[in-house]
């Protein structure tokens, strides 16, 4: 039974809603602390002061556009100001990113390459600078560290250079692209030749394999059947102007050699390249997507991964 009279409670003298069961279950009208009243009144009025200072309700159509605004350069190259909204900000934080940059890419495009190596600063702006140019750009193809991916992307991080990796040349190669090509085997040669030319390039190595089809391989490598000394050279050493594989090393982009776990395999891998050839090794160029400082300090952050040349 429930009484409904305001009273006070006979042990502490604090008011009651005035609710009491069992003739003495009693309801306390304690009071919030007095700094948890004010606090909540305070995040009301903070609350509306963000309405109004940024974008908020829908209205209609529209919405609250908010009083504050952010001032930037737009495509046009003229200032403009707008409510903000996260992609003024981004327009003005990267507007101001480059201004702050920009002393140090005039810097750059007036340098050699050899000064800008040696210059502290200019190092330091590289590892920061490049590594964000090279992650929106290259990381996709060459990873994030430059290690590439085997049958796919060549490993930027190692010293092994298929086109030359003096600055000049890894300049050439972001400029204007490269494309690699090998013509497929399979239609101009037996099966029995490809398996005894993929002995052959496993042997060159060090990798060891069937005595009797090296050898024979060894003549088809130089014949005008297999012609494979054109492009890879009489000491299999692969050229550099064409981009050309060194096959005595044993540094493998196209055939997964390195992950193959016996001779078997890692033979076999080398005949599936011989078979279909390889019409994969495209580099876009990025003249026209980058500017010729972004492509100058890639240059060198690029030269500095792999210990270049």
């Amino acid at each position: 039974m429930a009484d409904n009279t305001h009273s006070q409670a006979k042990s502490t003298g604090v008011q009651t809603t005035g609710h009491v069961w069992d003739g003495d279950l009693q309801e306390l009208n304690n009071p919030l602390p007095v700094w948890w009243t004010y606090t909540f009144y305070a995040t009301m009025v903070f609350a509306l002061a963000y309405w109004l200072a940024y974008p908020s309700w829908p209205i209609g159509k529209g919405f609250l556009p908010g009083m504050n605004t952010i001032t930037y350069v737009n495509t046009e190259g003229k200032e403009e100001s707008w409510h903000w909204n996260t992609r003024a900000k981004l327009l003005k934080e990267t507007q101001d990113a480059v201004i702050a940059q920009k002393p140090y890419y005039d810097k750059i495009a007036g340098l050699p390459y050899e000064e800008i190596a040696k210059d502290p600063e200019l190092s330091s702006f590289i590892v920061s600078a490049g590594k964000a140019v090279f992650s929106d750009n290259c990381a996709a193809c060459h990873q994030a560290g430059g290690q590439g991916k085997v049958g796919f992307f060549p490993n930027l991080a190692d010293d092994d250079w298929l086109y030359g990796g003096s600055y000049a040349t890894i300049n050439q190669t972001l400029t204007k692209g490269r494309r690699g090509y090998m013509p497929p085997f399979n239609e101009s040669l037996e099966a029995g030749q490809i398996d005894q030319l993929a002995h052959y390039v496993f042997s060159l190595s060090g990798g060891k394999a069937d005595p009797a089809k090296v050898a024979k391989g060894k003549d088809l490598f130089h014949s005008q059947a297999g012609a494979c000394y054109y492009c890879h050279g009489d000491n299999a050493k692969g050229r550099m102007d064409i981009g050309s594989a060194n096959l005595t090393d044993q540094v493998w982009l196209w055939a997964d050699v390195p992950g193959s776990p016996d001779d078997t395999v890692k033979i076999d891998a080398i005949r599936k390249v011989i078979v279909g050839g390889l019409n994969k090794g495209v580099m876009p160029a990025w003249e026209g997507r980058l500017s010729a400082e972004q492509i100058k300090l890639l240059t060198v952050y690029v030269h500095e991964l792999g210990g270049g040349k």
